[in-house]
């Protein structure tokens, strides 16, 4: 097997801009670009490979044909019917509806069998100060919630944090989030679609009609009196040539980014497949039977038998992948993390 490349699925919204085109030289075409869907398997887009003897099949159709040589010996049976993750690049030229995701219960009896929404940002780029929405007050029940959206000052219930690049935040089932304008986001997600606005700045869509609300469900699914979430602050372990942090390991997902200065080696043992996402500068990635260039805006899937890799260069990425997580929280005690260490870790 071989690292794969795959075709982006690029999603117009009225929010978007073309700072996928400015900042990475994506081709994009007409229109406000708000998504960039950089490694997906879902009825609403799934990736197409475009470098190898795989090319022109899609993801989904690998899979069927290597099964466990992409999956990796860990992989879940449910892998095999529905790839696990969703890596998008968002460009938030103008403010996201004020939205909340359900989790894997609620949207699989209420969306069709769909996953929840579990995600992670990683702010790419963000214009002077730049806002996100990340939660709901915790003073702030159901009854208020509802009254604040019928009289029109929900706004006052939210928590605004400012946010520059290189911020991350976790973003779990149940919490009421958005983004204002000017903010580029690699974005890690459950391999899910659901989306249940709340507010949408009284926007009109393309057809002149204000765009759908989903208050209902979303009332469901928000979970009020929660302590506001903090920035991810991640477990940063130095190394010879790179700088390696761990930012999230939830059950659906564990990411990390690293900062290689020189190279950086690593082994997928068959045991896993690794998402890799690059944010800044270049770095060759070099394996047995070949090499490839991995770029700023670029996504690679390396498959669960790639075997030993190496990447050399001056670069910044996401390295994203599934892990048990008691089987990890175990390995950094071994390695002498304390308690305290591991907590910086958002979900573990």
């Amino acid at each position: 097997m071989y690292p794969l490349k795959f075709e982006p699925i690029y999603k117009e919204k009225i929010w978007g801009g073309r700072a996928l085109e400015e900042k990475f030289s994506k081709k994009l075409p007409k229109g406000s670009i708000g998504e960039s869907w950089e490694l997906a398997a879902h009825e609403n887009g799934t990736s197409i490979i475009s470098n190898g003897n795989l090319a022109g099949m899609s993801l989904m159709e690998a899979i069927k044909q290597e099964g466990e040589k992409i999956l990796g010996t860990e992989a879940k049976e449910d892998y095999y019917k529905k790839f696990p993750l969703l890596i998008k690049i968002l460009d938030a030229n103008d403010k996201l509806s004020v939205q909340v995701h359900p989790d894997d219960e609620y949207a699989f009896e209420h969306e069709n069998g769909e996953l929840g929404k579990t995600e992670m940002w990683y702010v790419i780029d963000a214009q002077e100060d730049a806002k996100l929405v990340y939660g709901v007050k915790p003073e702030v029940d159901k009854e208020e919630f509802v009254s604040s959206i019928k009289e029109g000052r929900l706004e006052e219930n939210l928590i605004e944090v400012n946010v520059e690049a290189g911020d991350v935040i976790y973003i779990p089932t149940g919490m009421v989030h958005t983004t204002h304008k000017g903010i580029l986001i690699a974005e890690i997600q459950q391999n899910s679609d659901t989306t249940y606005r709340v507010y949408d700045w009284n926007r009109m869509g393309k057809d002149g009609k204000p765009r759908e609300l989903h208050i209902e469900a979303a009332l469901d699914v928000i979970k009020f009196g929660t302590k506001p979430e903090e920035k991810v602050v991640g477990l940063e372990i130095k190394e010879e040539g790179y700088v390696r942090t761990i930012l999230v390991a939830c059950p659906y997902f564990t990411t990390e980014t690293l900062d290689i200065a020189e190279k950086y080696s690593s082994d997928t043992n068959h045991e896993r497949f690794y998402v890799l996402m690059g944010l800044e500068g270049k770095a060759k990635l070099s394996y047995e039977g070949g090499e490839m260039e991995l770029k700023a805006g670029e996504t690679l899937l390396l498959p669960a038998t790639l075997g030993e890799y190496e990447l050399v260069g001056e670069c910044k990425l996401i390295k994203s992948y599934i892990r048990d997580l008691a089987e990890f929280k175990a390995e950094l005690k071994e390695l002498g993390y304390s308690q305290e260490e591991i907590k910086q870790i958002k979900g573990l």
